[in-house]
C-alpha cells in the first residue's frame, strides 16, 4: 500500500529563488509540451511521440535528461487520466457542457503545480534533515526540511519511488512516496455501518452521531465573509478569497480525518468490518433545495470515504460498499420499505411493525446488515467442479 507524506523544505533566502524559478520553469514547459501534444495528437499523445517532439526543446531550455523526462511523462498521464474520466462518464456525457470544455483546449498545469523529482534528482540525508536537489542554476545541497518525528520515521525506513515538489501559499513542500506493509484482514464478527449526510456527517449502526452542527455553523459564518469579500472586487479581495477558500478545505479534511480515525478505531477494537455506503454520482442524482445546493455540493462526502477505505486497508479492518437504495427507508426488522416510513428528514417510523428511530441511525443498521450480506458472497470459495 501506498501512501504519501509531506515535509516541509526551509531553503535560506539564495537556495529559494533556485528551487522556485525551477519549479515555475518545469510547468512552464510542461504547458508547451501539452500544447504541441494536443496540436499533434488531440487527447492521445503518448510519451515516446511526445519525447520525438520534445526532448531536444527541453534540453535546449536547459532541464537536464531526467527533468525532461518526468516533464514529458507528467503531460502523456495527464491526458491518460484525462481519457479515462471521460471514458467513466465523471466529465458528464456527451456533448455536455463540461466535457466539451475539457476536449477542445489542451491540460494546463498551475504555476505552482508538483513537479516530480527521482533519486537521480533529489537524495535525502534524514539525519540532518536536508536534502540535495536539482535546479536549473545547478545541485543545490543542505537544503533543510521540517517534519514531525513520525513522518521522519516513516521516511528513514519506508521511502519509496519519486517525489513531488510543490510550492503552495508562497511555502516549499515536498510529497514523497511511502510503501506500507498492509496487514492480513481478520474474519469479521460483524459490520459497522456509516450512513453519511449533510446535517449528520456520518451515522454508525451503533448510534454514534458525528453531528455537522459546528461545522455548519463555520461554514455559514465563511460565507458572509466571502460574500463581503467578493462584494469588494478587488485584488487583495480576491487573495484573501482563495486564502479562505483553502483554510475552508483544510477544516474540512481535518474534521474527514477525525471521523475516519474514530470509526476505524472503534472497528479494529471490537473486531467488525466497515462497511459503506456507495455514493457515487450523488450529487447529480440527488435534488435538493435552492438554498441546499450549495451545502450539498460543497462537502467532500467522497474525501470521508476515501479516508475510511485507505485506514482500513492500514489497520487490516475488513471493507465493504454497499447499494445506498432505500436504506433510509427500509425497516431494518421487519424488511418493509416504503417512503411513508420516513415522514420527515430526521425521523424513522415503520409503518408495519412500529419501529421508530432517528432516520439516520436506521439507515447505518440497513447498511450493516447489508455489509455483511455481501462480504459473505465476496468471500466465498470457488465451487467444486463437479
Amino acid at each position: 500500500m501506498k501512501i504519501t507524506v509531506q515535509v516541509k523544505l526551509t531553503p535560506d533566502a539564495m537556495q529559494a529563488p533556485a528551487v522556485e524559478h525551477t519549479l515555475h520553469a518545469a510547468n512552464e514547459a510542461a504547458n508547451w509540451v501539452s500544447a504541441v501534444s494536443f496540436e499533434r495528437f488531440g487527447l492521445k499523445g503518448a510519451v515516446r511521440e511526445l519525447r520525438k517532439l520534445c526532448y531536444s526543446e527541453l534540453k535546449d531550455r536547459g532541464f537536464g535528461a531526467q527533468a525532461a523526462q518526468h516533464i514529458i511523462k507528467r503531460v502523456a498521464d495527464s491526458y491518460t487520466t484525462l481519457r479515462a474520466n471521460i471514458r467513466a462518464g465523471n466529465l458528464g456525457p456527451e456533448g455536455s457542457r463540461r466535457r466539451r470544455k475539457a476536449e477542445s483546449k489542451p491540460i494546463a498545469f498551475r504555476r505552482d503545480a508538483a513537479h516530480t523529482y527521482d533519486d537521480r534528482c533529489l537524495s535525502w540525508n534524514y539525519d540532518a534533515r536536508t536534502v540535495s536537489i536539482w535546479t536549473l542554476a545547478g545541485r543545490i545541497k543542505n537544503v533543510r526540511f521540517a517534519c514531525s518525528a513520525d513522518a521522519l520515521k516513516q521516511l528513514t525506513e519506508r521511502r519509496k519511488g519519486e517525489s513531488d515538489l510543490i510550492r503552495r501559499d508562497g511555502k516549499l513542500f515536498l510529497v514523497a512516496t511511502i510503501d506500507v506493509c498492509e496487514p492480513d484482514l481478520y474474519e469479521p464478527k460483524g459490520f459497522i455501518g456509516v450512513d453519511r449526510g449533510i446535517n449528520n456527517l456520518a451515522t454508525t449502526s451503533d448510534g454514534d452521531n458525528h453531528t455537522g452542527r459546528r461545522l455548519g455553523r463555520y461554514r455559514r459564518w465563511q460565507a458572509r465573509k466571502k460574500a463581503e469579500l467578493q462584494a469588494r472586487r478587488t485584488r487583495s479581495a480576491k487573495q484573501l478569497l482563495k486564502k479562505r477558500a483553502r483554510r475552508e478545505a483544510r477544516h474540512a479534511t481535518h474534521i474527514n480525518h477525525k471521523i475516519s480515525k474514530t470509526v476505524v478505531a472503534v472497528a479494529q477494537r471490537t473486531e467488525r468490518g466497515i462497511a459503506l455506503e456507495r455514493l457515487g454520482g450523488i450529487r447529480e442524482r440527488v435534488t435538493v433545495s435552492r438554498d441546499q445546493r450549495a451545502r450539498q455540493s460543497s462537502w467532500p462526502f467522497h474525501q470521508l470515504g476515501a479516508f475510511i477505505a485507505y485506514k482500513t486497508k492500514r489497520a487490516g479492518v475488513p471493507f465493504i460498499e454497499v447499494d445506498p437504495a432505500y436504506t433510509s427507508q427500509r425497516c431494518p426488522r421487519c424488511g418493509n420499505t416504503e417512503r411513508a416510513n420516513r415522514p420527515t428528514r430526521d425521523h424513522f417510523h415503520c409503518r408495519r411493525c412500529g419501529l421508530a428511530g432517528p432516520a439516520d441511525h436506521v439507515a447505518g443498521v440497513n447498511i450493516a446488515q447489508r455489509g455483511a450480506t455481501a462480504w459473505v458472497f465476496v468471500n466465498m470459495p470457488d465451487p467444486v467442479p463437479a
